[in-house]
């Protein structure tokens, strides 16, 4: 595993783990789906929730091989975007204290991506794989 931002990648990894497993195990993602259902997305809404969280799968593998970190940032950030749009951004910016389910934790979030996609972008631009 390539020792560059080594550390924020394996704290992504843990967050994206933790953020997909157990919803898949304990029957969570079908909650997710019947929200994404409701919400519009009708009869495929089972299906983006597992494929949300199976590119949470894709993405720790992306961020543990040093791998695809460009693609697999952008998707992540766009699922992090939706999710800021149609869940948290009504609660405001907290997650706790001055509110509750806000912004501030996807924001952090995104900006990690944003480094790595940035990083990886200028090591590729020196012909560095």
């Amino acid at each position: 595993m390539a020792k560059k931002n080594l550390i924020l990648r394996i704290t992504l990894s843990f967050i994206l783990l933790m953020h997909s497993i157990p919803g898949m195990l304990d029957g969570g993602i079908s909650g997710f789906g019947q929200y994404l259902h409701d919400v519009g997305f009708g009869s495929i809404g089972l299906v983006l929730a597992w494929l949300i969280k199976l590119s949470h799968l894709g993405t720790i593998v992306a961020l543990l091989s040093d791998k695809w970190i460009i693609p697999a940032s952008i998707i992540t950030i766009l699922i992090f975007i939706a999710g800021i749009i149609m869940v948290h951004w009504p609660n405001g910016w907290f997650v706790v204290g001055g509110g509750s389910n806000g912004i501030e934790y996807n924001v952090l979030l995104i900006a990690c991506f944003v480094h790595l996609a940035i990083d990886r972008y200028k090591k590729n631009k020196k012909g560095e794989l």
